[in-house]
């Protein structure tokens, strides 16, 4: 009974074993089922202990039967320390062992705590060749049982499912399709080229990693939602502001960089979070009172935002074609705004109580910070962009067209190589 393929005896079948926990992508599944117990305050140990191992062996069972396919199944792998029966004893025992624990849970806990225990192991096992094909099942698979770990490990402490622990679990589920897009990035090339369905190559990689940074600007708008909506402890938005950062300086570099960074920003966003949950630090501190400023309230709001809209409007190059947009929208916006204080749609309070055509000066002054704050947001951003594609280091791609692997290029006729390398116009395709 071999297990081990390039060594013999027991501690060489033990190392081929331990060689399939990867502790980078096992350890979030862990402290996720860690988390959703800190979530529902009060926790026991010993359950909380069963239900990380049932995580353990979920994500041990992934990680057996991906390897399993990938070398013996496709070929991917140049390279396995399990033999084909290695993997399947593998695999028998940590499924022996995830169905122990999900027993176990049934009976300590309850029904409900097993049938939510349970999809796990069914997305761990049908990773691959089941769900890895598609480019929604690949993407969303491990952030599913991350999101399933969270609510888990809250219900065999709580007995009940919160709308804080789904709160949290959805927050995750989100941004972590968005890193596992970016994970997935880093094969383009070869799933390209069996026609391997991941969102990079149904997408290209420039849209897949716009849809990815998506992701993650809604997983971190939710984290404020759930804040000020009393659903999230009030430091929970340190975390997210974290993770953005991070995310921030990964839109930089490519797929493997941008991964690396992004595994390690989640790491930071959990830890934050577990912090904030366990300690609230900031639950005895009550929000600034901006109203100290009195009548001068409402313009020191849009001095505020209006330096932040010119900030970016500088670092994009973009002052003078924001002017001119900004004219073209102030008389629309100045008609919709006197009518409306006019016909008493709403009252403002704290300002200066001087007047100018009619309104508020306050109102003028809004007017401009609002659509220059959207128009130096929509220009930093394309610029942080160009600057990406002129580097080199965005995904290879140029205008949203994915450039063809060298492969493919060497077959194409001379003329469609000298089409590709014209310029855009020439081309007749616009630019983004």
């Amino acid at each position: 009974m071999a297990i081990a393929r390039h060594a013999t005896g027991f501690r060489a079948d033990l190392r081929a074993l331990g060689s399939q926990v990867h502790p980078v992508f096992m350890l979030p599944p862990l402290a996720a089922s860690w988390f959703g117990a800190i979530v529902a305050g009060e926790f026991g140990l010993g359950v909380g202990a069963v239900h990380m191992a049932a995580m353990f062996c979920a994500v041990y069972t992934a990680h057996v039967k991906d390897g399993y396919v990938d070398f013996y199944g496709r070929g991917e792998d140049d390279d396995h320390p399990l033999t084909s029966q290695g993997c399947r004893i593998a695999l028998a025992g940590a499924t022996v062992g995830f169905v122990c624990c999900v027993l176990a849970l049934g009976v300590v806990v309850d029904a409900t705590a097993a049938l939510i225990t349970l999809p796990t192991w069914f997305i761990g096992f049908l990773h691959a060749p089941q769900l890895d094909t598609n480019p929604v099942t690949t993407t969303l698979g491990y952030p599913t049982g991350i999101a399933l770990a969270i609510v888990g490990g809250h219900y065999v402490q709580a007995t009940a499912v919160s709308a804080t622990a789904l709160g949290f679990a959805l927050v995750f589920l989100v941004t972590l399709a968005g890193v596992k897009i970016i994970d997935d990035e880093q094969d383009y090339d070869y799933d390209r080229s069996i026609s391997k369905a991941t969102v990079a190559v149904v997408l290209g990689r420039t849209r897949a990693r716009r849809l990815a940074f998506s992701l993650f600007m809604f997983g971190l708008i939710g984290v404020l939602w759930g804040t000020l909506s009393g659903l999230f402890p009030p430091s929970s938005p340190l975390g997210a502001l974290a993770f953005g950062a991070v995310a921030v300086a990964a839109s930089r570099g490519g797929p493997t960089v941008g991964t690396m960074l992004l595994i390690r920003g989640a790491y930071v966003f959990l830890a934050l979070l577990v912090v904030a949950v366990w300690f609230e630090p900031f639950s005895a501190v009550a929000l600034p009172d901006i109203t100290a400023l009195g009548s001068y309230t409402y313009l020191a709001t849009e001095i505020a935002f209006g330096s932040l809209a010119l900030a970016l409007l500088v670092y994009a190059g973009a002052l003078g074609r924001a002017a001119r947009t900004l004219l073209a929208v102030y008389p629309i916006a100045y008609v919709w705004d006197w009518y409306t204080l006019e016909v008493g749609v709403f009252d403002i309070t704290m300002r200066t109580g001087y007047d100018l055509f009619g309104i508020p000066i306050e109102e003028h002054i809004f007017m401009l910070v609002v659509p220059g704050l959207v128009i130096g947001m929509h220009e930093a951003i394309q610029t942080l962009a160009g600057d990406q594609r002129a580097n080199g280091t965005a995904d290879g791609a140029v205008d949203g067209r994915d450039h063809r692997n060298s492969h493919d290029h060497e077959k194409r006729p001379e003329p469609e190589r000298a089409a590709d390398s014209a310029p855009d116009g020439a081309k007749g395709q616009p630019r983004d």
